[in-house]
Order: C-alpha cells, then structure tokens, then sequence
C-alpha cells in the first residue's frame, strides 16, 4: 500500500508528528489491511491530526484524508472498496493562532501560572490545559482537595488569527486530614503501619502531606505497593478520609555479590535480608563475605547484621541494632574486632539522613606497633548522608556528602579520642546531555586524642586501592613505624574523573587519583604520599549501573608497581 503525506508550509517537526500519529498511514504497520480496517482508521486521522494542530497552535486547519483518489469521510460504510492500495492526506494548517485574552479565575496568590498563558503568546490547547491544572495544584496546596475545572469558554477569532481562553475554577471547600482507613492483605500490623505512616489527622489537606505518608511507608522496603486514595465525598465535620492498600514484597530476600582486583583477588559477598520480623515492618539483613580469595594477602571476612525497627519511635524516626564480627588480614597489620550496639535513625527527606548508636567495640591487633594488642571502647558513631545526585549508581549531576564523627572512650587502658571523617563527591554533566561527565571526589579523615599507637588499626587511616587511589595495592600506604608501616591519624584523598560515552551503552574513563597519610592529626605538604591514575571502561546494564572496568598504573610513590585492574558494577565513585 503506498501513502503519502503533505502539509505545505508546516515544519518538518510538526509534518513527522502528524505523520507519527496517522493511524492511516501506519495501517499495515498495525497489522490493519482489510478495506473495512483503513477506512476506519483513515475517519479517525480527521480527528487525530485535528487535535495535533490544536495543540501547536494551528486552529482554522484543513484536512483531506483521501483512499485511492476518495475522501474517505465521503464513502459509504455500506458500500466500501474490495481493495484500497493507496492513502493521501493533504493539511492545510492555516495561520498559527496567538491568545488574545487569557483569563482563569479564581486562582490562589501562590499559583504558578506557565509563562505560554498571556496575550500574545501561541495559543495550544496543551498551554490551556496546563493553565487549567496550574489553578487547581494551586487550589489543592491550599488545602483545596476538591478543586475543580468549572465552565471554560474558548472562542476562536479567525479574522485575528486569535484565540480567547476563560477558564472557571471551583475550588470547593477547604478540608483537613480524616483517618486512614487499612485495607489489603498485608501481614503489617495495622498499628504498625499507623505509627510507621504518621497520617496526619487534623491538619490542613496537602498533596505534599499525602506524598510522605507514602513515602514513608515505601521506605521500611517491606511493600510492593502503597496506594493512598482520597475519599470522593468529603465527611459533614470538613476532613477527607483516605484509603490505603498495600501489597508485600516477598518476606525473605538472598543476594550475592563478587568483586575482582588484581592484587586483592576474590571478594564474595551474601546477604539474607527479612522484611517483616515480628509483622511491624522491621528489617533485618544479616550479611557475610569472604575476601581475598586468590590475592596476594590471606583470607579474611567478616559477618554482622543489623535489625531496623520503624514502627518504634515515630513517623521519621527508627531504633536499629547492630552487630559484627570482622578478620582483616592486611599487609601492614592483623585485627580482630567485635561490636555491638544500639541506635536511632531521623530521615529529615528522601536525600538526608542521619543516625547514632551506642555500643561496645572490642579488637585484638597485630601491627608494626607490636602483637596481641588489645583495645576497649565505648563508641558513639554519629552519620549523616546528603544524596543530591540524580542517580547514586551512575550519577551525572548533582553532589553526595557522607560525614561520620565516632568519639570513643577507652576501657582498661585503652586510650580515648575521636575520628572523624567526610567523603565529599561532585558532578558536572559538561554536554548537559550526559556526553561528558566530569566527576570529583574529596575524602578527609582525621583522629584526635589518643596517640598513633594507642589507636586501634582500624581506626587509623591507610590510602591505596579502589576506594582511594586506584593503580596502588589496597591500604598500601601509611606511615613508616620502625621495620613496618602503619595507619596515620590523618587523610586526604582526591579523585578526579572525565566521563565520556562513545555509544548508549559503552563510557569511556579517564581518571587521575592521589592520597596522602600523616602520623599527625592533619596532612601538610610533607605527609606521604602516592598517585595513580589509568583508562576504564563501562557498559550501562540499567538500573543495576555499568559494569565497571578500570585499569590503573601507579605514577607518583614508591608503595606499588605495575598494572592494577578492577572489576565491579557501578562508578567508582
């Protein structure tokens, strides 16, 4: 079948969208080819390609949709050809309309009307229905709820080549939050959910209200779904019920994970996670990996869980448990610790969080400072995590900021003190369509109080590997202690990175990276130090992140030699 489209005068955009939309023209595409079929999917163009005019503006337009030489809304359905093999349609647009009035009323002092809805601008049907939902959103910010579109006249002015717009609101009455109402077939306890929810009875309605009831619910990770809908009538006393329905994820959930570098080997990671311990909501994620497998260190691991109770202290707040259990086996020193404690978490928005807890922390060390070292503490970690980038595993712009204070008080000798330390990451997308990435990475650890030796190793600081400086063997650096090396009291680590994508699913890296370690409490220009720098490649796998794989050289120290690689998912940073 051969078919054709013309629109004199129009742009090439709009001809390929009213191509795009022809029913017609796509018949055979559609799997649309017996007469009866085209014929009616050509009387539906007339519409169609009406309504696309419409909306650039384009208001006194002429279309002719003809099969085979006919103007198909001239044939009898009655009497329909055996045979159509040809479609043309023919659009004369005519002139491009301009609003003349633009009025819309009543409308709140905070309404955002689109800047397109003024005299003098296009006149589309699509700036009227923006204007028109712009009013109610304002209405229903309000407290508004049942806002409404009431009459709208729209006269078209020919002559002019001008289109008036008169748009009538109703906003209704002004309502406050009712209750809640459960229903579904979710194993939560329904007081569960109501504390977890915090739904705000009493108060003035707001869209934004409904939205964090959902999004704290959503949060606990226990739901497949949430759906919140308001009542359609309003109760006599001015509050709106809402109905909420939920739907459970699967309660259990096993995942694994591996990781490959050249000098580190192996590391495999399991992670057994319940959603909904005791039917509130709680979350609990046990997780143990082993690493090392293979690398040029000996085999360590580590297990630890952690138990998250939303439903305790309140809407945005939660009680955590924690515990672990960890053998690191590193070139400059052995330690086996354990800790266990309690904590809350207050999530300030869906990008701010932070948390505290409280425990015991115990850790047996070998080291450059001596064997069977033993170190007691009572810790008080403090965390806040600030994510602004549009996507945590693949981010092109936006900043995150991870900041961690643990003071600790020593037991039985121990030494007490305090560490801190930030990771600070930032991006730029250059090409503003994600062409070319520059990404950033600052990190900064200090300890004060307790000596470099009256410290726990994994407490101090150590740069080297992929988290650091890429192209150096894992924690490769510290400072010099006797015959050995060990952790400073203090860090810097700068990263630097220029993402490019050659295709849709393949980026190119080019990374520069450095650290420097000091036995003080703050690096100065004669800290040690080493660089790396190297070439990566990443293949988008969706929204599990690329596929990362980055091949580094050392280029400033003496700590490493030789080409390093790195396999994982996800950016480096």
């Amino acid at each position: 079948m051969e078919t054709a489209l013309v629109a004199p005068g129009a742009s090439e955009d709009l001809t390929e969208r009213l191509t795009a939309s022809s029913l017609a023209l796509g018949a055979e595409r559609h799997g649309l080819t017996e007469p009866i079929e085209v014929l009616s999917a050509a009387l539906s163009d007339y519409r169609t390609l009406v309504q696309v005019l419409y909306d650039e503006g384009f208001f006194s337009p002429v279309v002719s949709v003809k099969l085979d030489g006919r103007e198909a809304a001239k044939i009898d359905p009655l009497r329909i050809p055996s045979q159509i093999n040809r479609i043309d349609i023919t659009v004369q647009t005519g002139p491009q309309f301009k609003f003349g009035k633009t009025e819309i009323s009543p409308i709140t002092p905070d309404t955002e009307l689109p800047e397109g809805y003024a005299p003098g601008q296009t006149a589309t049907t699509g700036t009227i229905r923006d204007a028109a939902s712009a009013g109610i959103v304002g209405w229903r910010d309000a407290g508004y709820a049942k806002a409404k579109v009431g009459d709208q006249r729209i006269t078209a002015r020919h002559r002019d080549a001008q289109l008036d717009s008169d748009i009538d609101l109703l906003p209704g009455p002004k309502l406050k939050f009712g209750k809640m109402h459960i229903s579904g077939t979710s194993d939560v306890r329904h007081e569960a959910l109501r504390r977890i929810a915090g739904f705000p009875t009493g108060e003035v309605y707001s869209p934004a209200g409904v939205q964090k009831v959902g999004t704290r619910l959503r949060r606990t990770g226990t739901f497949n779904s949430v759906t919140l809908r308001e009542r359609d009538v309003p109760n006599p006393d001015g509050t709106l019920d809402f109905d909420a329905e939920f739907e459970d994820l699967p309660k259990r959930r096993l995942t694994f994970g591996v990781e490959v570098k050249s000098t580190a080997g192996l590391d495999l990671t399991a992670t057994w996670m319940h959603r909904n311990v005791f039917n509130n909501a709680n979350r609990f994620r046990f997780e143990a990996n082993i690493r090392n497998i293979g690398g040029t260190e000996d085999i360590d691991g580590r297990i630890g869980f952690r138990l998250d109770q939303p439903e305790k202290l309140g809407p945005d707040d939660s009680i955590f448990y924690i515990g672990n259990l960890e053998r690191r086996n590193r070139t400059h020193y052995k330690v086996t610790s354990a800790h266990l404690g309690v904590g809350a978490r207050r999530t300030f928005s869906e990008q701010l969080y932070a948390e505290a807890w409280f425990g015991f922390n115990y850790a047996s060390s070998d080291d450059a400072f001596g064997t069977d070292r033993r170190f007691r503490y009572l810790i008080l970690p403090v965390r806040s995590e600030w994510d602004k980038r549009d996507n945590p595993v693949s981010a092109t712009k936006g900043f995150y900021l991870d900041a961690r204070f643990t003071p600790y008080a020593g037991l039985s000798g121990t030494e007490s003190g305090a560490r801190f330390f930030v990771d600070g990451r930032g991006y730029w997308d250059v090409t503003s369509n994600g062409g070319i990435i520059l990404a950033g990475r600052l990190q900064l650890g200090s300890i004060v109080g307790s000596s470099q030796a009256g410290t726990s190793p994994e407490l101090l600081f150590y740069s080297g590997g992929a988290g650091t400086v890429r192209g150096q063997p894992y924690e490769s650096l510290g400072t010099p202690v006797g015959t050995g090396i060990a952790g400073g009291r203090s860090f810097l680590g700068v990263s630097a990175e220029v993402r490019g994508r050659v295709t849709e699913k393949i980026s190119l890296v080019g990374f520069y990276d450095i650290g420097l370690i000091d036995a003080k409490s703050f690096v100065t220009s004669n800290s040690s130090r080493h660089a790396g720098a190297g070439l990566g490649v990443r293949y988008d796998l969706g929204g599990f992140g690329p596929l990362r794989v980055d091949l580094a050289l050392p280029v400033e120290g003496s700590t490493g030699d030789g080409l390093q690689f790195y396999i994982g998912i996800g950016q480096a940073f």
